[in-house]
């Protein structure tokens, strides 16, 4: 009995009967559809969370204590650029594509790579070097979010960074390029070519 109640299951699943309409299905799809991606983004949109960054003790012990001392934490607008706002592309499609590859990170934490904040610094110039390729390839699309080189008055820069803009615009460089020690300190075991 129990067999042909599984394939009579079967039967209706795979050719709806005239009880069932097509458009209720495709209505029970939809909502269905819609109810995953909402639960979907929104759990995404929460992994891009301050308090989620720093929920593992050695991001908390070390890169946030860092960037808590930056320009990017406090300053005299008040404007706060979080983890998300530096490392997680705004469009929608490389934002997952992003997710998945910023999983290892956390398959480095779970599995002891990273746990703890000494472990963190004997592999933070491979991540480091790891990001500041990405956002090399990428133009330093994530500061260019809040910082565009149109807007930017050099004239009322100091003479250092004056000069150095204009440099770097004329010989194409992106953000990074200059800015690696931004946010975050350099790790130990920079090269001069890593300083660029």
């Amino acid at each position: 009995m129990a067999g042909n109640e599984k394939s009579g299951l079967w039967e209706v699943l795979r050719r709806p009967s005239a009880k069932y309409s097509l458009l209720g299905i495709l209505a029970v799809g939809m909502l269905c559809g819609a109810f995953f991606w909402s639960g979907f983004n929104g759990a995404l949109e929460a992994t891009n969370s301050l308090e989620f960054c720093i929920g593992c003790h050695e991001m908390r012990d070390t890169v946030y204590r860092e960037y808590r001392q930056t320009i990017h934490y406090a300053n005299r607008t008040g404007v706060r650029a979080v983890c998300a706002d530096c490392h997680v592309p705004k469009d929608w499609s490389r934002r997952l594509i992003r997710k998945i590859t910023a999983a290892k990170d956390v398959w480095g934490t779970l599995t002891g790579v990273i746990d703890t904040p000494e472990k963190f610094e004997a592999h933070r110039l491979r991540m480091a070097e790891n990001e500041w390729a990405r956002m090399k390839a990428s133009d330093s699309r994530e500061c260019r979010d809040c910082h565009v080189a149109e807007g930017m008055d050099v004239e009322k820069q100091k003479l250092r960074a004056s000069k150095m803009h204009k440099i770097g615009v004329a010989d194409r460089q992106t953000c990074i390029d200059c800015h690696k020690g931004i946010a975050h300190k350099k790790p130990q075991g920079m090269t001069q070519d890593d300083d660029d």
